[in-house]
This record gives C-alpha cells, structure tokens and sequence, in this order.
C-alpha cells in the first residue's frame, strides 16, 4: 500500500477541520448567549467559564474550552444545556439563530426577564426546560408554533397572563408550567398530551370538555392549587390512560362519578375543596383505584361498605368532613391494608387504635349543626 504524503496527510486534516467549523451565525449566537449572563455569576469552575471564543465550539477535542453546556452535529449546534452554575441575567433572542437547536435546558440558575418571542420559532426544538429560573412575562401565542416541541418546562418561574391556545402543537407530550402567576381558564390543549402539570397558579373557571376533549392518551393531570370552581364532571374521570389526577386545593364544589367501562385510574386526590354531597361508591368501580384523598370538604353521609372491600385500594383519606355513621368494620379487621384517615368527621365507635381514627372525631355540637341536629356521637 502506497504511504500518503505528509503534505496530503496534512491536507486532508486541514479539510477536515475546515468542515467541522462552527457556521458563524451559531457562533455569534453563541456570544450573545453568554454576553447576556452577568459575568460575576460565571463561576470558574462552570461550563460558561469554558466558553473560550478563541477556538471554534464545534472542533474536536474539547479539552481546554467549549467543555460544556452546548453539543453539536457537524457544524452546527444542537444543544444548549447550562449547567445549574447559578447564572443571572436573560436569555438573548440571538438563540433563534442556533436553527438545529433540539434541546435547551437553562434549569435551576437565576436568568430573568421574558422569554424571547424569537425562540418559539426554533423549527426543531423537540425539549425546553427553563425550570426554576425567574422568567417573567406571558407566553405568546407564537408558542403553538414550536412543530417539533415534545416536553416543553418552565415550571417555577414568574409567568403571567393566561395560558395560549397550544391546540396546534401537536406533537407537545409533557406541559409543565407549575409553580408560576398564570390566570384564566384551561384553553384547548394539544391532543397527544400525556402529562400536564398547572399546579400553583391562579387558574379560574371550569373544567371544560372542550379542553381535553381530544386528548386520548393523557395520563397525568396535576391541577392542584389554582381557582378553579364548579363541578368536577363524570367525563374528566373517564379518560382513556388516565393514570394520575391531582384537583386538591381549588375551590370545587361538587363531583360527578361516573361507572367506568374500563380505567387505568390509579389515583385521585381532590382534598381541600368545597366539595358537597355523599361519598360517592363509585369510586370503587375503577379497577386499580389505588389512592383517594377528598379530605376537608364538606361531603355527608356514611362511607359505603364497599370502599372496605375495594382490594386495590392503599389509601383513603376522608378527613375533614362530616361523615355519619359507623365506619365499615372490614378497615379494622386485621386484613386491611388501607392507610389514611377518618379523623375530624362525625363517625360513631372509629377504633381509636387504628391509625384511620387516631385523629379525633369533631365535637357534637358542630356535627349537630351540620347535619341538622341529628348527630350524636359515641366514642
């Protein structure tokens, strides 16, 4: 085999090198990526330290700079991924230069300010995570135009205004904006969701069909500590893969349980509402119903029998209410395996011994009061 010429050899590496470099536009994005951070929050120790624009991001090896928060394909940037390096400052709208951007993950620093309109039109941005930083602002309606988008985070954050219309993002799985000052009404949501995470906003009005109508394989929906009211209707239960659904401190007034044909639904809790009305034995319909929470609401009436022969159930929380009645003997026969607790009701003879009645009952008088002067309570 014929040796190559070193000035060959030498050709060919320069070649190469001139291919891998980075396409100037990504750079420059680059540069203003890192000139918006405020320089003292760039510890030495930090990915941003490394960003050294003297050599190129994307030539191989990194050994000196460009150690992390960006990975690339050929020429071009593909993530941007800071390291939780507790960096201030914004987030520059030059990102919507690095056009081959799948991923940004800017979580747990301290970047404030709106999220630049200019990124929503990254063409193949697949995951945004911008978790726990100070983002401020609404989110534009331009959001629906993020085609490729799968998880989209920016749960703990500051936003405000109301959620946009994201019906068109269809390819949208996981939606967390928990933990911000978002308001108004649930809007339509794209239909291949299957997480959705709102906790911790002031979300107002209803539960409406027209929202999750098209959503067939939702399995987590997390709704706790907002505004919203009425009823919790039948339908929202029968989701089709509907796993998980957390509705606790909200200010609900009634639910509706509807048999279900067959369901996935494994836990519910919707505690800490204004919830009025029987316990509902439908409940222990739902096959695999592993966990229910409706404590401290103001739900009367006895607890059916049922829910002490339900096999799959863990855990029942019913405190807080004004439930009459014996509680059904099988959750203290020994065989149960049910925690929780029937404490701070109106029940008669709740075992003191068992853990579900270790909470005491509420006075006579109050139960007295509640349920029209019929109560009477023995311990």
């Amino acid at each position: 085999m014929t040796p190559i010429p070193a000035a060959v050899f030498l050709l060919l590496i320069l070649s190469t090198t001139a291919t891998a470099a980075t396409l100037s536009s990504d750079i420059s994005a680059l540069k203003a990526i890192k000139s918006a951070i405020n320089p003292t929050t760039i510890p030495p120790y930090s990915c941003l330290a490394s960003w050294n624009f003297t050599l190129d991001p994307c030539s191989n090896p990194h050994v000196t700079h460009f150690l992390c928060a960006l990975s690339c394909s050929a020429n071009r940037v593909t993530q941007l991924t800071f390291d939780p390096a507790g960096y201030a400052g914004t987030l520059s709208p030059l990102v919507s230069q690095l056009t081959q951007l799948t991923t940004i993950d800017l979580s747990d620093n301290k970047l404030s300010g709106p999220i630049p309109t200019s990124l929503f039109s990254l063409p193949n941005l697949q995951t945004l995570i911008l978790r726990s930083n100070s983002f401020s602002g609404t989110l534009p309606p331009i959001i629906s135009t993020l085609k490729s988008i799968q998880t989209i985070d920016i749960s703990h954050n500051s936003l405000s205004g109301s959620l946009p219309d994201t019906s068109s993002s269809l390819t949208l799985t996981r939606l967390d904006l928990s933990f911000n000052k978002l308001t108004g009404p649930i809007p339509k949501l794209p239909r291949n969701l299957l997480e959705l995470a709102l906790r911790s906003n002031s979300l107002s009005g209803f539960l409406s069909n027209s929202s999750f109508s098209e959503l067939t394989q939702l399995e987590v929906v997390e709704l706790s500590e907002n505004s919203l009211a009425g009823t919790i209707p039948g339908w929202f239960f029968l989701q089709p893969g509907l796993q998980q659904v957390n509705l606790a401190n909200n200010k609900f007034t009634c639910i509706e349980i509807s048999i279900p044909i067959d369901s996935d639904l494994v836990a519910v809790d919707a505690g800490y509402n204004k919830i009025t009305g029987c316990l509902s034995v439908n409940f222990t319909a739902y096959p695999v119903m592993s966990s229910l929470s409706l404590r401290y609401n103001e739900l009367h009436g006895p607890i059916p029998e049922e829910y002490s022969r339900k096999s799959t159930l863990r855990r029942l929380f019913l405190d807080g209410n004004y439930l009459t009645g014996m509680p059904p003997k099988g959750f203290f026969s020994g065989k149960s395996s049910v925690s929780g607790s029937f404490g701070d009701n109106c029940l008669k003879s709740c075992p003191t011994s068992s853990e579900l009645c270790s909470k005491s009952q509420k006075p006579s008088s109050i139960c007295r009061r509640a349920n029209g002067g019929k109560v009477k309570l023995k311990s």
